[in-house]
C-alpha cells in the first residue's frame, strides 16, 4: 500500500485482482481489474449481491488481504491511523468477556496513550460522540442491544483517528428502526469530522441514504460507477437495473400463493 499524493483523494484503488486458490489446486477470481477513488469527506459505497467481491475488495482495502495484482493508494494519516473497519455483527466484533470501556481503555493504552485520566477523557469522548454515555463502560456486549454494540465498535474504530471508515453491512443485521438511527450517527460524525467512508452493502436503499458515489460490481468485476443518485435513478447497466428492480416499494406485500 503506498500514499496517494492527490490532495483531493483519501483513497485510489487502482485494477485490482484477487485470485483465491483451492488445496485441490482449483482457483476462484474474486476480483478483476477493479479500480476506484474516493474523495477526501465523502463516501463511497461498494454494492452487489452475494459473491460479488465486494467485501474482498474492502479487505483488501483494510490490509486483512493481499491482492492478487493492481494496486491500493493510501492518504497518509497525520497523526491518527490509516484505516479501520466495522464489520456486520455488532457482538463478534467486540470481546464477550471484556466491558466496554476496558475494551477502550485496552485500545488506547497499546497505541500509546499512557495516562488513565487522558484514556478516560478520550474513552468519555468517544462514548458521547456514538449516543452512549459513562453508563455504558461497565456494559459487557451481551447486555447492550444490537444497536449499542454498534455503536460502540464505531467508537472503537473512530478511537485511533482514521482517515478512512470501511463499513462492511455494518447496518445489515439491526431492525429497521436502529438502522436509520445508526445511519443518522454516521452522517453526523462525517460532517462533524470530514472522516471518509467506504460503505459495502447489498442494501440499495442505505446506499442512497448514506453515500454520494458507489460502485456497482457483479462476479468480481465494475459494471457500473458514478453518483450514487444517477447510478440508482438512471441505471445503464441490465444487471444494476435488475438490483434496482430488485428493491421493495413502499406499499409492496408478498405475493401470496394459490391453491
Amino acid at each position: 500500500m503506498t500514499a496517494v499524493t492527490h490532495r483531493d483523494l483519501v483513497l485510489d484503488v487502482t485494477g485490482l485482482g484477487k485470485t483465491f486458490h483451492s488445496r485441490a489446486g482449483g482457483a476462484h477470481e474474486a476480483l478483476r481489474d477493479v479500480s476506484f477513488s474516493v474523495e477526501r469527506g465523502s463516501c463511497l459505497a461498494v454494492v452487489g449481491e452475494s459473491g460479488s467481491g465486494k467485501t474482498t475488495a474492502a479487505r483488501i482495502v483494510a490490509g486483512l488481504e493481499t491482492a492478487t495484482e493492481g494496486s491500493v493508494e493510501l492518504a497518509s494519516a497525520g497523526s491518527g491511523c490509516g484505516v479501520q473497519m466495522v464489520f456486520q455483527d455488532p457482538y463478534g466484533s467486540l470481546d464477550p468477556r471484556q466491558a466496554i470501556g476496558a475494551g477502550l481503555h485496552e485500545l488506547l493504552r497499546v497505541h500509546g496513550m499512557r495516562r488513565k485520566a487522558d484514556r478516560a477523557d478520550r474513552v468519555a469522548e468517544l462514548l458521547d460522540s456514538v449516543g452512549l454515555d459513562e453508563r455504558h463502560t461497565a456494559h459487557h456486549p451481551r447486555s447492550l442491544s444490537g444497536g449499542q454494540c454498534q455503536r460502540v465498535a464505531i467508537a472503537r474504530a473512530l478511537a485511533l483517528e482514521p482517515t478512512l471508515l470501511i463499513l462492511d453491512e455494518a447496518v445489515s443485521a439491526l431492525d429497521v428502526s436502529v438502522q436509520a438511527q445508526v445511519l443518522n450517527l454516521l452522517a453526523d460524525i462525517r460532517e462533524r469530522t470530514r472522516i471518509t467512508y467506504l460503505f459495502v452493502s447489498h442494501d440499495l436503499g442505505v446506499v442512497r441514504q448514506v453515500s454520494d458515489t458507489c460502485v456497482v460490481l457483479r462476479k468480481g468485476q465494475i459494471v457500473e460507477q458514478g453518483r450514487t443518485i444517477d447510478v440508482l435513478d438512471s441505471p445503464q447497466q441490465p444487471y444494476t437495473q435488475a438490483l434496482v428492480d430488485a428493491v421493495p416499494r413502499p406499499g409492496w406485500q408478498p405475493r401470496r400463493r394459490s391453491g
